[in-house]
């Protein structure tokens, strides 16, 4: 059972992770209107998602939602932003869109991963509220991916041939 609680704490630090990530691309990219209304909405998903996992954590005695302890992926972020900044140099949009869609993608692939992790130590355990709710919650993880996916097949070629 140590595993799986493992496997709920990742996971649900991946989706807070993904759900802040998801905000902050459509507050970033607020004038592409379906950039930032589908982000906004597969941001709820995760919230979604964040939620339940505590809940199940919760009913097995578990804290997937324990502190992360001291990350620095929000530090290096800041510091690369205002070195940007200081140097007077501002990525063009597009390419910036397309970054931002490429980290999103990443991010949602690797919960997908571990949302496949759960659900077949779920299985192996014989714990059938996990396996429904990996069935419930990962179909959602995957249309994130597609939707990450799909933006960028739309706009990589017009935002790269037009450098």
């Amino acid at each position: 059972m140590k595993g799986i609680g493992i496997a709920m704490r990742v996971l649900h630090r991946g989706e807070e992770d993904l759900a802040r990530q998801l905000t902050a691309v459509a507050e970033r990219h607020r004038c592409e209107h379906e950039v930032r209304h589908v982000a906004l909405d597969l941001a709820g998903w995760s919230r979604d998602h964040v939620r339940r996992l505590a809940d199940a954590g919760a009913a097995r005695g578990l804290r997937p939602d324990e502190p992360a302890g001291s990350g620095d992926g929000g530090l290096l972020a800041t510091l690369r932003s205002k070195a940007t900044a200081a140097v007077g140099h501002h990525p063009e949009p597009g390419l910036l869109l397309l970054r931002d869609l490429r980290e999103l993608h990443l991010a949602a692939a690797e919960n997908s991963l571990h949302w496949e992790m759960l659900a077949r130590a779920a299985q192996a355990a014989r714990e059938r509220e996990l396996v429904a709710l990996v069935s419930s919650c990962h179909p959602r993880t995957l249309r994130q991916m597609r939707w990450t996916n799909t933006m960028v097949k739309n706009l990589a070629p017009h935002v790269l041939t037009s450098l």
